[in-house]
């Protein structure tokens, strides 16, 4: 059982739950809203962000450069299918975003979506927590851990996932301020 392996997996949960978090829309443009927004470009899904440059001119303004016109209208139908409520703006290749102001009822639903994903990272967390809690029981049943070492790795794991926790819910918190603060 190493400890650094749980950090690990962890991390990872962490990881994209921050990811999940940068993509929702608060009223300041942020590129990550949209980069991971997949187009069907050749047949293929694609992220945006590999079919033009995305840029914040100014603070309610994203721009996409977009590399071929070919695929303007499959990007226009993809931005406007997102759950962005967003409505993109053509000119020639280049497609303007504009930020509009969140209503205090979008800003109430954005709160509690981002609990939701807090909730889903909290889950991948704690069944990670029973992934390595499962092995050494087995570790333990196969005689390569005594009873007295397997409650304290049973608790080093229980304190990590508890720290994990705590994090998710701090994450939580700073985002929904962020949403809610006009």
């Amino acid at each position: 059982m190493n400890i650094k392996e749980i950090n690990n997996k962890m991390d990872a949960a962490i990881s994209f739950f921050e990811k999940e978090l940068s993509s929702l829309r608060t009223s300041r443009a942020n590129p990550s809203m949209v980069e991971n927004i997949l187009v069907d470009a050749y047949g293929v899904k694609t992220p945006l962000s590999q079919l033009g440059n995305i840029t914040v001119p100014e603070s309610t303004l994203l721009t996409i450069q977009i590399w071929d016109t070919n695929l303007l209208n499959s990007i226009e139908k993809s931005i406007s299918d997102s759950n962005l409520g967003i409505t993109p703006q053509i000119d020639g290749n280049l497609i303007r975003l504009p930020i509009p102001k969140l209503s205090e009822e979008r800003r109430n639903e954005l709160a509690k979506v981002v609990s939701q994903y807090g909730e889903q990272s909290k889950i991948a967390i704690r069944n990670n927590r029973r992934e390595f809690m499962d092995k050494a029981k087995k570790d333990e049943k196969e005689n390569n851990l005594s009873q007295d070492e397997l409650k304290k790795i049973m608790n080093d794991i229980q304190k990590i996932t508890d720290e994990y926790i705590n994090k998710v819910d701090k994450l939580v918190l700073i985002k929904q301020e962020e949403i809610l603060k006009v």
